[in-house]
């Protein structure tokens, strides 16, 4: 069991580096605990498993506010108001050729590359964008110098099928 948690401890200490959420690294830190705890008694599986909920549950609930907060502030970058209210209204760069629902495209935002759909015409590639809507991991977006009035009243826009059949509740 031991080389499972090193396995499932290292997977989700990658997975951390990669989207900087903190909630894969309380994780990762939970499997751990879990293999020190298998080195010293292989066969207390359910001692194991306890150790890993609970130094997750702990990560989560106690450590994750203060490492994100710490972290997002020694970055300088703005922290968002939960996971996807902070990123309507955000301008961002379209990476290639964005369509509709069925025509998925990219756009950076704050250093990262997002799913995009457009909310109205096709955009081209290197056209600055706003955020006007998050469906799951796909951002709805329209050109900058398309927004003639406040992007306050674009903030729902008409609704579309979710992409891939992505969970539209947020």
């Amino acid at each position: 069991m031991l080389i499972a948690w090193l396995v499932i401890g290292i997977a989700l200490l990658l997975f951390e580096l990669h989207h900087m959420a903190f909630y894969a690294l309380f994780g990762g830190i939970g499997a751990l605990g879990a293999a020190v705890v298998a080195v010293f008694f292989p066969e207390a599986i359910a001692v194991q498993v306890a150790v890993a909920v609970v130094l997750t549950i702990v990560g989560v609930a106690f450590a994750r506010p203060y490492v994100s907060r710490v972290f997002h502030r020694h970055r300088g970058e703005q922290v968002a108001r939960g996971v996807h209210g902070g990123l309507i209204g955000q301008e961002a760069v379209a990476l290639d050729e964005i369509g509709g629902p069925h025509s998925i495209g990219h756009v950076r935002l704050a250093g990262e590359r997002w799913l995009a759909v457009s909310g109205g015409d096709t955009i081209a590639e290197g056209t600055a964008v706003v955020v006007t809507a998050v469906r799951g991991t796909t951002l709805t977006v329209w050109p900058v110098d398309a927004l003639d009035a406040p992007i306050a009243p674009m903030l729902d826009p008409p609704q579309h099928d979710a992409p891939d059949g992505a969970d539209r509740s947020n």
